[in-house]
């Protein structure tokens, strides 16, 4: 069967699904294929920004605010949309995949009301706590301001100060690690953020698992680790991810595979307590001493764990996306046994005073081994450049972190840092190591 796949959303991550998509249809082409999973697509995309990547995949792309309902389902109706990916949380917030199923149209990411998982920290604070989802940290919830900074200042311990919206992975702020005390109090008073939410500071390594859920079933994918911190040595502000990397096997150098497993069933306690959820759940973990706690959920793939988990995804995406549309779980996901590393080329000054305007020079011709993913950038006449967010990823591919690290550097450099800045110590043996004595000592304590 022939599907319209519409793909809603123009960065990095999206340009993976449409990576993705476009094996679908090389396999639907191939004569090898069964007639039990001979469904073959064709791929609409649309966004506020053209991203060159998805353009050439695309047999259509229009140029529209994702987050107006009406806008979407109007271009999905053009094109005869039987299914739609929506790819950033700001859709999912604003209700698009109500609207399209409104229309008859599948949309494989939540309706709004399921999207708040990730859109609305304190309802997902409260939503573990009341269905006795495990690894919740010990919070406390603030629409009063003055209360919160009070709260802080009494408070025994660090905290970590979370704005209970979405502030594209940059709100967050770390009492002990990033600011002080006073600074955490400025931060809230200063801030124009209506609620916020304070909870007990984590203590660990961070990972990402990523699962694939339809229909009350769902299917998991190998761990990977974000880097979100702007500088190498994990210093300067929160951005939206540096880069990250996957190992050959489920869990990563730092994890045991029953530290997998335990990340495996808080996602299977929350999948549970949503009953209807759709799309991907990304659970981020902190591996603690005590095991993993939930830093947070989102409710769409991971940017850049999009860039990990689906270029050795060797189940037919299209294929999980037909299954949920009709009504069943996702099929047994199988993976390469391959480490991914992935990092990201920003505009400098980038998150905090990002210049744009830079000439981006590598295409996939230049990346040599690696992939190369678009995120954020401005296709003109000459060439593409850079905007004020995230310009484009690199992701290397082998049979250990190290050895994928060095494709993903030597694609880097060919572009050369000229109005770039790029995090060169992710994926690379002594960061590795790094993580790995950390948990040994947090376990040792």
């Amino acid at each position: 069967m022939r599907e319209t796949v519409l793909l809603i959303g123009g960065g990095g991550r999206e340009h993976a699904i449409a990576r993705a998509l476009e094996d679908s249809e090389a396999r639907g082409a191939s004569s090898s294929r069964t007639q039990a999973d001979g469904n073959e697509v064709d791929l609409y995309a649309c966004a506020g920004n053209r991203n060159p990547g998805i353009a050439r995949i695309a047999t259509g792309f229009k140029s529209l605010e994702t987050t107006d309902p009406a806008a979407v389902v109007e271009y999905a109706e053009d094109v005869g949309a039987t299914i739609a990916v929506i790819g950033p949380e700001a859709p999912l917030e604003a209700g698009v995949a109500d609207a399209l199923e409104d229309a008859g149209v599948y949309a494989f990411g939540p309706k709004k009301a399921d999207a708040r998982i990730e859109t609305d920290k304190a309802f997902q604070r409260r939503f573990m706590e009341e269905n006795d989802v495990p690894g919740c940290p010990d919070f406390e919830t603030f629409d009063d301001m003055e209360a919160a900074c009070a709260f802080i200042d009494d408070y025994e311990g660090d905290l970590a100060i979370k704005p209970a919206g979405l502030t594209g992975g940059k709100g967050v702020k770390v009492i002990g690690d990033q600011v002080t005390a006073e600074e955490g109090t400025e931060y809230v008073r200063d801030s124009e953020y209506d609620r916020i939410v304070l909870e007990e500071r984590l203590i660990g390594e961070e990972f990402t698992v990523q699962a694939f859920v339809a229909n009350g079933e769902f299917e998991t994918a190998p761990a990977v680790q974000d880097h979100k911190r702007a500088y190498e040595g994990d210093e300067g502000p929160n951005t939206g991810g540096m880069g990250s990397y996957s190992d050959a096997t489920v869990s990563l150098p730092f994890m045991t595979e029953s530290d997998y497993e335990e990340a495996v069933s808080i996602i299977e306690a929350t999948v549970d307590a949503l009953e209807d959820y759709r799309g991907i759940l990304y659970g981020q973990f902190m591996l603690t001493a005590e095991g993993p706690k939930v830093i947070e959920f989102n409710a769409r793939f991971g940017d850049p764990e999009a860039m990990n988990t689906l270029p050795v995804l060797e189940t037919d995406f299209l294929d999980v996306l037909v299954a949920a549309r009709d009504g069943e779980g996702p099929p047994e996901l199988e993976f390469a046994d391959q480490a991914t590393v992935c990092k990201y080329g920003v505009p400098e000054g980038y998150p905090t005073d990002p210049k744009a305007g830079a000439k981006v020079r590598v295409d996939e011709e230049s990346a040599g081994d690696a992939l190369l993913y678009y995120a954020s950038v401005d296709e003109r006449g000459d060439g593409i450049y850079t905007t004020t967010s995230r310009s484009f990823a690199v992701v290397g591919i082998a049979d250990s972190i190290t050895e994928a690290e060095v494709i993903a550097e030597d694609a880097l450099e060919v572009a050369g840092d000229e109005g770039l800045h790029m995090r060169h110590d992710i994926g690379k043996p002594d960061l590795v190591q790094r993580r790995i004595d950390h948990v040994e000592s947090l376990r040792d304590d």
